[in-house]
């Protein structure tokens, strides 16, 4: 099966993250369709001119994704897509205020930092390059609702731990000029962690929502790339589905 797989070494964006997106677009657009074997990792090595731990990398991040699953005596194999469904382009801030609700925001880390392989790709910029990070506790009437972790481009604007405590981020990056055009987004749900259940006023396992959103401006660039959890007890996504004709 020609999946038209390939790298681009001269891409600041790690090659085995760079075959892993090539692989879940695959998996996405069913041309690796569930129940289908990937493949053997040496041969796959071979083909792209690549190291067989950098495929076994690459593998084992859409394992822990839970895409692929490694069957003994049987191979790799495709277990599921992900469903990723659009959401409107609109923070919790915005979200909460809109239904009448109080936002309020804690701000528990605010640096810049070196961009993980997962940021920079995310961001299109070099791994290692300096990125802002903030983690926010959102709140409503006093009551936890969600923690977010927001990466941008570092320099981008005035990210001061006051005034993101003040209002929504998206509200922050139009003020300071930025059009905000189309996102790319995808929903999932996870047991909480001890930390996330600490923070969110939930039992150990309690369910959570999971958001993972890239933002672009209109000229194509990625000025922000989140990973969000909610309370699944205190926050839903609600969306339109349309019949294509």
């Amino acid at each position: 099966m020609d999946l038209g797989l390939g790298v681009d070494r001269s891409s600041p964006v790690p090659l085995y993250f760079q075959l892993a997106q090539q692989l879940e677009a695959a998996i996405e657009r069913g041309a690796l369709t569930p129940g289908s074997l990937l493949g053997n990792e040496i041969e796959l090595a071979g083909r792209l001119g690549l190291s067989r731990p950098t495929v076994r990398q690459a593998i084992q991040s859409l394992v822990d994704k839970g895409l692929l699953v490694r069957r003994r005596g049987v191979g790799t194999q495709v277990v599921h897509s992900q469903v990723k469904r659009p959401l409107e382009l609109s923070s919790l801030y915005d979200d909460l205020e809109a239904a009448g609700q109080r936002p309020e925001t804690r701000v528990l880390r605010n640096t810049v930092e070196p961009a993980s392989a997962e940021v920079a790709a995310a961001l299109g910029i070099a791994e290692g390059e300096e990125a802002h990070r903030v983690e926010r506790l959102r709140l409503a009437h006093g009551e936890p609702m969600a923690f977010l972790t927001n990466h941008l481009p570092a320099g981008l604007l005035d990210l001061e731990s006051a005034r993101l405590e003040a209002t929504g981020l998206y509200r922050l990056m139009r003020a300071a000029g930025l059009t905000l055009h189309s996102a790319r987004q995808s929903v999932g749900a996870r047991a909480a962690a001890a930390d996330e259940a600490e923070r969110l006023a939930e039992p150990v396992g309690a369910p959570l929502l999971t958001m993972r959103r890239t933002t672009f401006d209109d000229t194509g660039r990625a000025v922000e790339f989140g990973a969000h959890v909610y309370r699944a007890s205190r926050y839903s996504f609600e969306f339109q589905l349309l019949v294509r004709p």
